[in-house]
């Protein structure tokens, strides 16, 4: 049974509402497929769960028209597909003339009374669904088993133990291809042997040829150890000798550099002493901003030669050949049908994958435009290549432009009126510049005047401890506490290694509550997404700690990964949290953007897949090298031919 079945224009207007059942109206529903769906570009998929409810739908490009159905996602309703299609074609034909005579005044005055015939294409659908002839079972001739004989479904002797044998060939010595060549001559003459005594052993064909491959090698065997002459002083040379490098130093406590700091004072961690400028790169930069994306594109180049091409060919041909050569692709007045754009969607799921966009998400965007662009009147001079592309480069800009923005710096003013510490915690894959980046992040807090407390709670890599203490000593070298009224601006809040991730956090936050500091930076492990142990410690440390924002770390060189990783992380932060409603991922961090040139397929893919959005975009090694990400400047280097 049907919940809602409404019908509105793609400004906003609802011109006919069906309400199937007593309940709460259709507007949360709707206003979350038009919020979810509809405005983000992700009309690949034609059905779009909301809470209880499943709600499918379809669009009419010609006359800006939406028409929903919605229904408890509990049911299996078979007829809603075809519901959907006829009350959309009897919709349009019955008020065709209005909406084609009066345009938006006739959606705004006209008067739209279809419950009669919604009410028959309803009957209509449900008894076709009935009609269906019931599946019937399949006879004992129409089956796979009558095919078969008797003969060879009898077991005999000697058939169940071919795996055996083939075990027994790989655990047999090592053959040489020569070996296994001269094996077959022997084998014949063994199965001649054995064949007048067949009644006695009823032995295999298989067992026939191992018999005689084993008999064959131990003659081999004997004879190379005969012919073969002992080496023993070649034998006593055996293993490796330690490399003794000639500016190594074999005294280990020079060095060990794992002397335990204090957390909270500065005195184990000294000042180092480094060239700031080999740290910061660009000295023309603005502290404390955060830099948008460039990408320099050849459009306008490009367009200036379409421009002056035509006028060639013209000249050459000339009558009305080369007018009908110019006028070639262009689509005159008409409905562009999916047959028209076939062709250049596939081109442009090639052209997508080929930069780096995952195949899935490359086949749903295509699917998407297809899906905006089919029964949309097209102008006099308009190619349909221009077309489609025009409207895939508007739907990725949109898909990258995220539903919520994320403002770190004006979130962490307002936990600091609120006296407390902004928590972010860093998650993600091995590899993947998790720390790095979280030393970019703490310089940009930094110089924006917010005092940052890092976490180690990377308890498990070698190093990793360390790591991040050469970061907080070169931190503090940039920005002195004589520079900040003599507060020091970063420090390292580190319990060594094989200890709880999760109480590591929770004491860090405490301490940053304690000590006035403004943002807690929690780094954690890398670990893979199929690892459960790993991703539930992960889950608890999120669910214990409660942090402000939770950041996902991907780089952009992976592809079909990203949606592997993305969606796994989201779904064990979900399976593995015990609140009712499970903290997931609330952003991410694009890292190693500057060694894929114009392969940025992996952002389209990211921000696709989860919704969320891409807070921070790592560039380059030094500390300045982190952005912010400019949609348009990443569609015009996926839309480079």
């Amino acid at each position: 049974m049907l919940d809602f079945f409404t019908i509105f224009s793609k400004g906003g207007l609802v011109l006919w509402c069906f309400q199937g059942v007593r309940g709460p109206a259709a507007t949360a529903p709707v206003n979350a497929l038009i919020r979810s769906v509809l405005l983000q570009e992700r009309g690949g998929n034609n059905s779009f769960t909301h809470e209880a409810l499943t709600l499918k739908y379809k669009l009419d490009n010609q006359f800006e028209l939406v028409f929903v159905v919605g229904f408890q996602k509990i049911l299996t309703l078979t007829y809603v597909d075809k519901l959907i299609d006829d009350v959309h074609k009897e919709f349009r034909d019955k008020y065709r003339n209005e909406f084609q005579q009066k345009g938006a005044l006739g959606l705004l005055n006209g008067t739209f009374d279809f419950k009669d015939d919604f009410m028959r294409l309803l009957r209509d659908a449900e008894e076709s669904s009935k009609v269906r002839a019931p599946t019937v079972m399949k006879t004992f001739e129409q089956s796979l088993k009558s095919q078969k004989t008797v003969k060879c479904m009898i077991e005999t002797r000697g058939e169940k133990p071919k795996e055996k044998v083939k075990n027994k060939k790989n655990k047999g010595s090592k053959k040489d291809g020569t070996e296994a060549v001269a094996v077959p001559s022997k084998a014949s003459a063994g199965d001649k042997q054995l064949s007048a005594a067949g009644d006695k052993e009823e032995l295999t064909k298989d067992e026939i040829l191992q018999k005689n491959r084993e008999e064959f090698f131990r003659r081999h065997m004997k004879a190379g150890e005969k012919s073969r002459s002992p080496k023993p002083d070649a034998q006593k040379e055996k293993g490796k000798k330690p490399r003794v490098w000639d500016l190594g130093n074999s005294n280990a406590k020079v060095l060990d550099y794992s002397n335990s700091a204090t957390n909270g004072s500065t005195e184990a961690c000294p000042v180092e002493e480094f060239d700031p400028d080999m740290a910061l790169g660009d000295k023309n930069r603005e502290p404390g901003r955060l830099y948008d994306l460039e990408y320099e594109s050849d459009d306008e180049a490009e367009e200036e030669k379409v421009v002056q091409n035509p006028s060639k060919p013209s000249v050459k041909k000339g009558g009305l050949g080369g007018m009908f050569g110019m006028l070639k692709g262009l689509v005159g007045s008409k409905s562009l049908t999916r047959e028209d754009m076939d062709p250049v969607l596939e081109k442009m799921k090639d052209h997508l994958i080929a930069k780096n966009v995952a195949a899935e998400i490359a086949v749903q965007l295509c699917e998407s435009v297809a899906k905006k662009l089919e029964g949309k009147v097209m102008g006099t001079f308009t190619t349909v290549t221009s077309t489609v592309k025009q409207a895939l480069q508007e739907a990725l800009v949109q898909i990258l432009q995220p539903q919520r923005r994320v403002d770190v710096l004006r979130d962490v003013m307002d936990a600091q009126r609120h006296r407390r510490p902004y928590v972010v915690t860093f998650c993600g894959v091995n590899g993947v510049g998790k720390s790095t980046n979280l030393a970019k992040i703490s310089f940009w807090l930094i110089e924006n005047g917010f005092s940052v407390l890092i976490a180690a709670c990377d308890t498990f890599r070698a190093g990793a401890v360390e790591q991040l203490r050469t970061h907080t000593r070169r931190l503090n070298a940039l920005h002195p506490p004589e520079s900040h009224g003599g507060r020091t601006m970063v420090q390292l809040y580190e319990k060594g290694y094989g200890k709880d991730a999760a109480g590591i956090a929770m004491e860090a936050i405490s301490y940053a509550r304690n000590q006035g500091f403004d943002v807690v930076l929690v780094d954690t492990a890398g670990r893979m997404q199929d690892n459960a142990p790993l991703m539930t410690a992960l889950a608890k440390l999120i669910a214990v700690n409660t942090p402000d924002l939770v950041l996902f770390v991907g780089e952009a060189l992976v592809g079909n990964e990203a949606v592997d990783q993305l969606v796994k992380f989201n779904k064990a932060l979900a399976d593995h949290s015990m609140a009712q409603t499970p903290r997931l991922i609330d952003g991410i961090v694009l890292t190693k953007f500057d060694t894929i040139d114009d392969k940025v397929g992996a952002a389209i893919s990211m921000t696709y897949i989860t919704s969320k959005p891409i807070v921070f975009v790592g560039t380059g090694q030094t500390y300045c090298d982190l952005r912010s990400l400019n949609a348009k400047a990443v569609v015009a280097a996926l839309m480079k031919a």
